[in-house]
């Protein structure tokens, strides 16, 4: 049995309050936000130092596990696990599924340490320090939420009360408090005794499935049966999706949390934010003189305590004041910071129109196990895109019934395989497609290759893909 903890990370969820930026194919934990790696790269981070933590289990779905895999592979991180959800059941569920899984992998006394992927932490020496206690707390029999001290009478978060303290220097749970209104979140700040929650938190694997098992019996059964009907695909353990679909829809608080006599939470001043609107990423960016955060490609004049972030044109804004100014690769979002929690509004009413719904579900990078593309430019008729293929990396044996395409290398060398030819194609040379024909992309060299991809023809649609051989089992 380890003696080390064992990090679970949630990794699952849609992209909405982070709009345009996040989108439901690309939530904000894969994205770059404030800093050049994602939320999910620096939550691995966190917890790399292996003389403290074991390698990470993942839970996250379907649409997401290739990107998992590759930002873990990005920043250097081993995984110990991909566990793959097949439908959306909270967070209880998913909890339930993993400590089973790390039951039978490490052993029931095992230390699970739950972590959202889209949080920004300072993982400095106060963060270290409330680890440290809340690992003591945990192996004594507890199961300890990290409480945060509060900065401001914040509605956005749940609160912790707490109450006596312990042995180990953590404190008992006297309750827990939903999302306040401002006169009750002034008054708990006032207090001193109280905490945002954090939703990280530590636990026993025995002691989480007992209490899964006691106050929750219907999600810790269809858990159960969904990891023993499991199936290893890949890397990624499949749980069973009827099993799992039986559970309740419930979080891990409501399920466990609030009614358990054995909750404890370690308070420290780290600082924390899940990063959930615009505004929140303005308190938390690097001001200048004007109070203004700028990242990316942006200029600003006369303007005042605003957000302006630009990952693609440059963007410039002038006599502004508390404002949010974002821009991705193909939308615009301008608004009021104090109304930014209004976001996932907005993009709800994006979606219900035909001409904008594609806004809020697709971001023009798309990660695949091989590498991912970019699209550059669509038309009618045509679209072009950008591909990269990672060293040793191939892209399914396939053909199309509706377009041609044109591949030119840019950088790299190309493995090409069209009917029965195969050829290199290196950088400055180009390849033609004909539609119908078998066709294959493989990068045979050491660093990344990238081509520019021009598609024409009467539909380009991604599932105009018939796959002949796919080394990563895709249909």
């Amino acid at each position: 049995m380890t003696k080390k903890i064992i990090p679970v990370i949630m990794a699952g969820g849609k992209g909405t309050r982070l709009w345009p930026l996040s989108r439901s194919s690309a939530p904000k934990q894969f994205i770059q936000v404030v800093d050049e790696k994602t939320l999910f790269q620096e939550t691995l981070e966190r917890i790399a130092d292996a003389a403290i933590y074991e390698a990470p289990v993942i839970i996250t779905n379907q649409d997401f596990r290739f990107t998992v895999a590759e930002q873990a592979r990005e920043v250097g991180v081993d995984l110990s696990a991909i566990i793959l959800e097949p439908v959306a059941r909270n967070t209880a569920a998913a909890i339930a599924a993993a400590a089973i899984h790390l039951k039978q992998t490490f052993g029931e006394e095992a230390i699970l340490l739950l972590l959202a992927s889209d949080h920004e932490i300072d993982a400095g020496r106060d963060w270290s320090d409330a680890v440290a206690t809340a690992h003591e707390t945990a192996t004594s029999g507890k199961i300890v939420t990290f409480g945060v001290k509060p900065t401001e009478p914040a509605t956005g978060y749940g609160y912790i009360e707490q109450g006596d303290v312990l042995p180990s220097g953590a404190h008992k749970v006297k309750r827990f408090v939903e999302k306040p209104q401002l006169a009750a979140a002034e008054e708990m700040l006032a207090a001193g005794a109280f905490f945002w929650n954090s939703g990280i938190f530590m636990s026993r694997v025995d002691l989480l499935l007992s209490e899964l098992e006691a106050f929750a019996p219907e999600v810790h059964e269809a858990a159960a049966a969904a990891v023993a009907a499991a199936a290893v695909d890949l890397d990624f353990v499949r749980l069973d999706e009827e099993s799992f679909q039986a559970s309740p829809d419930i979080s891990i608080d409501y399920a466990v949390m609030e009614k358990t006599k054995n909750a404890a939470v370690v308070t420290s001043a780290f600082a924390w934010s899940d990063l959930g609107s615009w505004d929140a990423v303005w308190k938390l960016g690097d001001k200048d003189a004007d109070g203004n955060v700028v990242i990316g490609h942006a200029t600003v004049m006369n303007t005042e305590n605003s957000l302006v972030l630009s990952r693609a044109s440059h963007v410039a804004v002038q006599g502004l004041k508390d404002v949010a100014v974002v821009a991705s690769e193909d939308a615009v979002y301008v608004g009021r910071l104090d109304e930014a929690q209004q976001v996932g509004t907005l993009v709800k009413a994006l979606a219900l129109s035909k001409e904008t719904s594609r806004l809020t579900e697709t971001h023009p990078t798309a990660y695949r196990p091989w590498g991912g593309y970019t699209s550059l430019l669509n038309g009618d008729r045509f679209q072009v895109k950008r591909l990269f293929v990672l060293p040793g990396k191939k892209l399914s044996l396939q053909k199309h019934f509706h377009r041609s395409e044109h591949w030119i290398c840019v950088k790299g060398t190309a493995e090409v395989t069209v009917g029965d030819k195969v050829m290199f194609v290196r950088e400055n040379e180009s390849v033609y497609i004909p539609q119908g024909d078998l066709h294959r992309l493989y990068n045979p060299g050491k660093i990344m290759l990238e081509m520019i991809e021009v598609q024409t023809g009467s539909y380009l649609g991604e599932d105009d893909i018939v796959r002949v051989s796919d080394e990563f089992g895709r249909g």
